[in-house]
């Protein structure tokens, strides 16, 4: 009961600020070139910012090698998803602007606002070091491959290279994947990061999801809020993030894990199962938005999704026992 309650409240939070957004926009408090000014803010600064300083918190050279083993469960999850995600692009026809959200909406997923909370309340801190496998797996998915997802399917860069006939490589390396390349690479420097340093990167950080939310909030006061639907791309979207996805999870933590003799701690295996079905990361419709996407399409799988797992998560409780 506290798991659910505690899912209740982060979906609650995430809403509220979502209205913010949408109230102030409609009130006039932002000009038509604030939710642009925002995104390349996220995009440019403060993504790369939190990318790096949560990499540095969870991640270091002795952890990969310990939890080495683990990863290996989630990683052929997110690899499963997203071949299943490109084949489903394929058959529906999703068209271009929408194929990288997708994709992403499928693959992977709110970890860190809804995600962390939700395992604390669920199995208590003795399950973090599982939900940091999960974490590092979905981190490393998100900015080492979904972002470039996002990027190259750019309408505009698409268009480019089908009249130049070339790939230009620079507007396929965003900040956020900088951001996790220097993060990757800081440790193996043996570097410690200043602590006046590290509290920077920490606050500029921080202004990632409540910013991201309140871009939303803006967005759909401009399309109309009566636009929230499910749509053919929306609706497959949908089932990729919460059949499809915990569906390849279970599969590979309750049957094959055991077939094999991978050691599947009872606590590891809960943990997958319901992180494997949060929902949308909040910041896709901004990565939408600076690869000239479909933004209303973003916003329309992240509110979705997040209002939906209010119905999913006790399913997900159910199943993970």
């Amino acid at each position: 009961m506290t798991g659910f309650l505690s899912s209740i409240s982060s979906v609650v939070v995430i809403v509220l600020i979502m209205l913010l957004g949408y109230i102030l926009r409609r009130q006039g408090w932002f000009a038509d070139s604030f939710a642009g000014n925002i995104s390349k803010l996220i995009t440019q600064i403060a993504l790369p910012a939190s990318i790096f300083i949560s990499v540095q918190n969870n991640l270091t050279r002795d952890s990969l090698v310990n939890l080495f083993e683990n990863l290996l469960v989630p990683f052929i999850g997110v690899v499963i998803s997203y071949i299943i995600a490109v084949i489903l692009v394929k058959i529906i026809k999703v068209q271009v602007g929408r194929r990288g959200v997708f994709i992403n909406t499928v693959a992977n997923a709110n970890t860190i606002f809804i995600g962390m909370p939700l395992n604390v309340a669920l199995f208590g801190n003795k399950a973090m070091p599982y939900f940091l496998v999960y974490y590092i797996i979905n981190t490393v998915s998100t900015w080492a491959f979904g972002v470039f997802l996002i990027q190259s399917d750019d309408p505009e860069l698409i268009e480019e290279e089908k009249k130049e006939h070339k790939i230009e490589w620079k507007k396929l390396l965003p900040m956020p994947l900088v951001g996790f390349i220097v993060a990757i690479i800081w440790p193996l420097t043996g570097l410690k990061l200043p602590t006046f340093a590290s509290q920077t990167f920490t606050y500029v950080g921080n202004l990632v999801t409540p910013l991201s939310l309140i871009y939303i909030g803006i967005v759909l006061a401009d399309s109309g809020i009566k636009n929230v639907r499910i749509d053919k791309d929306s609706l497959f979207a949908l089932i990729g993030r919460f059949i499809v996805a915990p569906a390849i999870m279970i599969l590979l933590v309750r049957f094959c894990a055991p077939a094999i003799h991978l050691p599947m701690p009872a606590l590891m295996d809960k943990t997958f199962i319901v992180q494997s079905g949060t929902p949308a990361l909040a910041v896709l419709p901004v990565l939408a938005n600076e690869a000239h996407g479909d933004v209303d399409y973003a916003t329309n799988v992240v509110v979705l999704s997040t209002l939906l797992f209010i119905v999913v998560v006790p399913i997900l409780m159910v199943i993970a026992g």
